[in-house]
């Protein structure tokens, strides 16, 4: 199963859209690992610097809508191939959010309320995330601060988590 922990990226926007998680003109490439030096490349997002804040990052925490746009499996891959493996998030477009489990990633939703207590608490500050997927919480810490937040996603969701996406899923299945 892949690892859901680790340094969190703070990006504090709503409606993030696949262009600026992937750009178009990178849909061409033939590997997944071809898409590793373009994500989020042409995000504009104040305090953002592409170029130092992805490499550390294995956990995205953003506002709402995420993933919108056009639908594209490139969205998620960009995120795997950079070992980003949990966006969470006041909501997704759908198709992001079913993209990201069918390859065994997560993107969890939180209430817009838990969304901003976590940015007023960490944002701007080194922060790590840990995931207990079994008791569904996350426990967020910085310094001497922490903080756990329960979340839930659906059976099926988690099923597919699990068995490493889609394509396991089926394997043990079918």
């Amino acid at each position: 199963m892949k690892q859901f922990n680790g340094k969190v990226l703070f990006l504090d926007r709503s409606d993030i859209n696949t262009d600026e998680i992937i750009p178009a003109r990178y849909l061409t490439e033939i590997s997944k690992e071809a898409l590793k030096p373009y994500l989020l490349e042409d995000l504009e997002l104040q305090g953002f610097d592409v170029k130092k804040d992805i490499e550390p990052a294995q956990v995205v925490i953003s506002r709402a809508n995420f993933g919108c746009g056009s639908s594209r499996e490139h969205a998620p891959w960009a995120f795997e191939v950079n070992d980003i493996n949990l966006v969470i998030g006041e909501s997704f477009a759908r198709i992001f959010k079913q993209n990201m489990f069918n390859c065994g990633m997560m993107a969890v939703e939180l209430a817009p309320e838990t969304i901003d207590e976590i940015f007023s608490t960490f944002k701007g500050k080194e922060t790590t995330l840990e995931t207990d997927l079994a008791s569904g919480t996350f426990t967020l810490s910085s310094g001497s601060v922490k903080k756990e937040i329960p979340f839930s996603i659906s059976g099926f969701d988690r099923a597919l988590v699990e068995a490493e996406g889609w394509v396991g899923y089926a394997d043990k299945h079918y």
